[in-house]
């Protein structure tokens, strides 16, 4: 018992799920709904174009910022390059001074504060160099994302356009198709032109009118005229057959009188 419930409460779901997605095809067959639906997937690109040319847009701003810190670690460097090279200069020149006492130079406060100095500037100098590598590897990889980036959203553009266009070849196309299929359905007898029975129902009230008209003539007396003329029609030709008739000797006197073509009877006198 159980069992055949559950079957009957399933075979309801199917029929209902099946209405209901039939229901939804054709709503969604609708010429004004697709053409609503194109419209919001248009919108939908739209913002999902713009917030990636927003991304693109942030890249561009990082490509510029990595740019201007590369332009000031260039700058360091040079900078760091010069400070190395006085710092060589300056302890040569202090060994000059000693005449070539290696002992007495490396003993030198001005040689030992130009060493300290030299491998302080080659440190860091080595230090902003890496940095400045690894920028410019950077900036490398981010100019050809950013470039291909722009050449996606290109054919996002070009993508969007095309939709804007499909939007009404698909409407057109969908209506020439509704439009094909009701004829072709009407012409097997599958379904009904709800446009013929208007116009059958426009003629019978064209009909009607035109009977009511007739009604109201005829009652108010706008056809004496025309009945006169009918009779008057009828006794002509009544006449006419009468006169007709007359001739052909067809046509006879009221109270058996003899015809009028048939010769008088002479009346004999008795002889004496």
């Amino acid at each position: 018992m159980f069992g055949a419930l559950g079957r009957l409460l399933r075979s309801i779901g199917y029929l209902f799920t099946g209405k209901m997605d039939k229901a939804g095809e054709g709503l969604r067959s609708n010429p004004d709904v697709i053409k609503a639906n194109y419209d919001r997937i248009v919108r939908e690109k739209r913002s999902r174009i713009n917030t990636y040319k927003d991304a693109i847009a942030g890249m561009i701003a990082q490509e510029e910022s990595k740019k201007q810190r590369l332009q000031t670690l260039v700058g360091e460097i040079e900078k760091l390059e010069q400070l190395k090279a006085g710092a060589a200069a300056k302890a040569r020149k202090v060994a000059q001074s000693h005449n070539g006492d290696a002992e007495a130079v490396k003993k030198d406060p001005e040689y030992l504060k130009c060493s300290a100095a030299f491998k302080d500037f080659s440190s860091t100098l080595q230090e902003k160099q890496d940095r400045a590598a690894e920028i410019e590897a950077d900036l490398e990889q981010l100019v050809t994302n950013v470039e291909g980036h722009k050449t996606q959203i290109q054919s996002l553009m070009r993508e969007l356009d095309q939709l804007k266009e499909e939007k009404h070849d698909a409407v057109a196309d969908v209506m020439s198709a509704q439009e094909e299929k009701q004829l072709a359905d009407m012409m097997t007898g599958l379904a009904e032109d709800r446009t013929g029975e208007e116009l059958r129902e426009l003629r019978e009230l064209r009909n009607k009118a035109k009977a009511n008209a007739r009604i109201s003539r005829e009652v108010a007396g706008l056809d004496a005229q025309k009945a006169e003329d009918d009779f008057l029609a009828y006794a002509q030709a009544d006449a006419a057959e009468d006169e007709f008739d007359a001739l052909i000797g067809l046509s006879q006197e009221a109270d058996g009188a003899p015809a009028v073509n048939e010769a008088p009877v002479k009346t004999s006198i008795p002889e004496s």
